[in-house]
């Protein structure tokens, strides 16, 4: 029985992770529960679950939860710090880091640097401190298993083979703007932003879809997590979201893990990892797609994609700032107080403004990103 913590219980990963376990109870249990501030949700899958332990990061929505689950032997945190405290439980056999956004980093170093393997949904974890990550998993000899659906298919493609690799394909779907011209841009609002045509996502990541910047943020996460420079991670736009990506070898050679569009096979791999378990879900139907198509992006609509590509070229604190501006800018897109073009020039000005540090320490990606943030409340 692996014994599991999920870090962002609530959102959409977190919900399909618990799919995922409530099929494999023989296999899985939840020792831990995570989340931000939806306490009805994270109450509803404590009272499911029976975990050992759950935490919230808003404090304010500690006693709901402390009220609810005291009959029933759940003990109960709240708070960011008691977030990454948790993170060294005995009990713990393996972390799925699936909160958004920068927040995410703390305790999953925390879970490295106590010897807990990860389940990485995170992206921005691997993007403000690729190097950092990184190199605590490598000290502490702590597996990094990729849960986005296109690291998965990387990951899957390079089991039993990691060398020799020519260049990674990272495949897009192109998101609900995919063809679209600036001109057209101009007048997307937010409910057009998040209808994907083919991925159920939180918010954040289905408006980081739209933009490409998900996979600028996808690039530099494949760079630190596969040991690729970025000149060799091509990105692809893949209309029909069955190439979940492919690793081009020295020889030629292409392999490609290939699937219906759903989150749930890639948890369920890196949960079972290094073994396959039976799933449920949907087989691809080949009669549904005569054409299997792939493009090259249009990276000068779509300008968050080669922001993300300088920003790695030029590494330090640059894709900290990057990440930083960009969920301001998307926050502020929420709002309605930035236009969907807006994103992508928000970004730039911040890259360009803000202090750049060529050697950041931990301490110096978390000024960073406060800096970032504070200065544009």
């Amino acid at each position: 029985m692996k014994r599991i913590a999920i870090l962002g219980s609530t959102g959409s990963i977190g919900t399909q992770a618990l799919n995922v376990i409530r099929r494999h109870r023989d296999l899985f249990s939840v020792e831990v529960l995570c989340a931000g501030s939806n306490a009805n949700l994270l109450i509803q899958q404590a009272l499911e679950f029976d975990p050992n332990t759950v935490a919230i990061a808003d404090e304010s929505k500690y006693a709901q939860v402390q009220e609810a689950l005291a009959p029933h032997d759940i003990k109960v945190f709240a708070g960011n710090d008691s977030i990454a405290d948790l993170m060294e439980m005995d009990t713990i056999d393996l972390v799925l880091a699936s909160i958004v956004g920068f927040a995410g980093l703390r305790p999953t170093l925390r879970a490295i640097e106590h010897h807990k393997p990860i389940a990485l949904a995170n992206k921005e974890t691997m993007v403000v401190a690729g190097a950092i990550v990184t190199a605590a998993a490598l000290e502490h000899h702590v597996p990094i298993l990729p849960v986005d659906s296109e690291h998965s298919a990387i990951f899957q493609s390079l089991v039993g083979e990691p060398g020799n690799v020519d260049k990674i394909l990272l495949t897009a779907s192109g998101g609900p703007f995919r063809g679209f011209t600036r001109q057209q841009l101009e007048h997307v609002t937010l409910a057009d932003a998040l209808k994907h045509p083919n991925w159920s996502m939180g918010r954040k990541v289905t408006i980081d879809s739209a933009s490409l910047m998900n996979k600028g943020l996808e690039v530099i996460e494949a760079r630190w997590l596969f040991d690729v420079p970025a000149e060799r991670i091509q990105v692809l736009v893949h209309p029909q979201s069955v190439v979940h990506s492919m690793v081009q070898y020295i020889d030629g050679s292409i392999k490609a893990q290939l699937g219906v569009p759903t989150m749930e096979t890639p948890i369920q791999y890196a949960f079972s990892f290094p073994q396959r378990i039976e799933s449920h879900l949907p087989r691809l139907d080949w009669h549904k797609y005569a054409q299997l198509t792939f493009e090259d992006p249009d990276t000068e609509t779509f300008r968050c994609l080669p922001l993300a590509y300088h920003a790695i070229a030029k590494g330090g604190n640059l894709p900290c700032i990057m990440n930083a501006a960009n969920e301001v800018a998307v926050q502020r897109f929420i709002e309605g107080k930035l236009t969907f073009l807006q994103i992508a020039d928000f970004v730039e000005e911040q890259m360009e403004k803000a202090p750049f540090i060529a050697q950041p320490t931990l301490d110096d990606l978390f000024q960073t990103d406060a800096e970032v943030r504070n200065s544009n409340k």
